[in-house]
């Protein structure tokens, strides 16, 4: 019964973990996005946005949404988990790093056994560089210095960049600590690893002093010319109060007094000096390293847990209105008139989508005219038309431009998808992955779907155009010549039972 209650309990532990592990990693994509888009500003997102929004959520959940699509669109998930397997690595080899580093600091204190250890020595030795780090670590939460105003969080931070270089690498770390910083926690991260490289070192010390100690014979002794043998007794006894606490020996004032002299002790003594040496190390050293750590894994825990998206940051804030809309469409009940969306002379995003329609993606008007004329005129085949639509029975839903209008044109897409979608794109622009986004998109909102690449008579990108629908998912034969092509596909008579293109 016992056994069964700890594994529950450390199942949940672990479940725990795994969801705090997560919660973070979101975080730090949701972080790295922003920094993206305040510096080069915002991507694409009709597609990504819609997701969120269709999903159930507060804000919050639905900001993490959308930056975890985007995140895998534009591969920025993969910047972060590269840089975290950077950092691992970087921190294996600190921590290989303090097991030399305190075995060597062992081996160095006591020497080859040849000559007498020096008891003052050895102690500066393997508890100075200690204690100085320590007191500065505290003194750390008064100053500013640094990334972290930790050293060695500092080294670990800047190795960690060197490894992991690539396309927008910087923006991890940057996303990390503001992250921290926010939650005031970067000093208590900082400690977590510096307290932790700190124990691993004093551990490895304490067993080389053991190892050592047991199969070697030292001699030790105090060498002073200012101080008195009393004033060394006092030291030796205030130093030995709190291990003898503990359990660890205690020399006696005479063993410390006979100690200066240059007579040789009996081994009962030297193996009380050894006693004292090491119960010194684990009080004075490892014990202040293993409550630091502990304090400051429970303090960054419990600051951690509480993220949340601030809402009030630069490329957050502007993401409320279009991912908390007022209003959610749930359907047309009756067909309405096409809007004109203001500021531009060309409608957009109809609420009521028809069974074939017709799209335009950034097409200039010398292009988008012929399209659309060649929509209104084409000779009608659906038995299914309406009196809301193009005199063909095929609904225009006309030319997007703004992010705006694609949220609008898809949004009334997930309403009622088409049946066949022809969408015309310019091939006198450069394609892009948010086009390329927009397509797969549009794709899963239709049946069937062709792409026309317009006007017919440009040459110099189509093959780059071409290339990016393959790549897309686009069958050859989903992309149409011309207009004429297009219109003749969208108005072809289709069986309903027929799988889709």
């Amino acid at each position: 019964m016992r056994h069964g209650s700890a594994a529950r309990r450390r199942q949940t532990r672990e479940a725990l973990n795994g969801a705090m592990s997560q919660r973070f990693f979101e975080h730090w994509i949701t972080e790295t996005l922003r920094l993206r888009e305040s510096l080069w500003g915002p991507l694409e997102d009709s597609a990504e946005a819609g997701l969120a929004r269709a999903g159930d959520g507060n804000f919050p959940e639905r900001v993490a949404h959308r930056a975890r699509l985007l995140a895998q669109r534009e591969g920025l998930d993969t910047v972060v988990q590269r840089w975290r397997q950077a950092a691992r690595i970087v921190l294996i080899a600190f921590m290989v790093l303090a097991v030399l580093a305190g075995a060597s600091a062992a081996a160095g204190a006591l020497g080859n056994g040849t000559r007498p250890v020096n008891l003052a020595m050895a102690i500066m030795g393997l508890l100075g560089l200690n204690l100085v780090t320590l007191v500065l670590w505290g003194l750390s939460f008064a100053m500013r210095g640094g990334d972290t105003g930790s050293l060695l969080a500092d080294a670990w931070l800047n190795l960690t960049r060197k490894l992991a270089r690539g396309p927008d690498a910087a923006l991890a770390p940057r996303a990390l600590l503001e992250i921290l910083s926010r939650q005031k926690a970067t000093r208590w991260c900082a400690g977590v690893l510096g307290h932790g490289v700190w124990v691993i070192a004093l551990v490895s010390c304490l067993a080389t002093l053991m190892a050592l100690l047991a199969v070697r014979r030292y001699s030790f002794q105090w060498e002073t010319t200012l101080l008195s043998p009393d004033t060394y007794v006092w030291i030796v006894h205030a130093l030995g109060a709190l291990p003898s606490l503990l359990g660890f020996p205690q020399p006696s004032a005479d063993i410390v007094r006979a100690s200066g002299n240059v007579q040789s002790l009996p081994e009962s003594a030297q193996a009380l000096w050894s006693g004292w040496l090491l119960g010194v190390v684990a009080v004075y050293g490892l014990a202040p390293r293993i409550a630091a750590l502990a304090i400051s894994l429970f303090v960054s825990r419990r600051r951690l847990s509480r993220m949340t998206v601030d809402a009030s940051l630069p490329g957050i804030a502007e993401l409320h209105d279009r991912l908390m809309p007022p209003s959610v469409s749930t359907g047309v009940d009756a067909p309405a008139p096409q809007p004109v969306l203001p500021g531009t002379g060309r409608h957009a995003g109809r609420v009521e989508t028809g069974r074939r329609c017709v799209l335009g993606v950034e097409l200039p008007e010398d292009v988008a005219g012929p399209l659309l004329e060649a929509a209104r005129n084409a000779p009608s085949t659906s038995a299914e038309a309406s009196d809301h639509d193009t005199p063909s029975g095929i609904t225009d839903l006309g030319v997007i431009d703004t992010r705006e209008q694609r949220r609008q044109v898809l949004d009334a897409l997930r309403s009622r998808p088409a049946e066949r979608l022809l969408v015309a794109c310019d091939a006198r622009q450069t394609p892009d992955r948010g086009t390329s986004a927009l397509l797969s998109e549009l794709r899963t909102l239709s049946q069937a779907m062709q792409v026309c690449l317009l006007p017919a008579d440009a040459e110099a990108r189509r093959a780059q155009w071409q290339k990016l629908l393959l790549q897309t998912g686009f069958e050859p034969d989903q992309i149409a010549a011309s207009t004429h092509a297009g219109m003749t596909w969208l108005m072809e008579d289709r069986n309903p039972e027929a799988p889709s293109t």
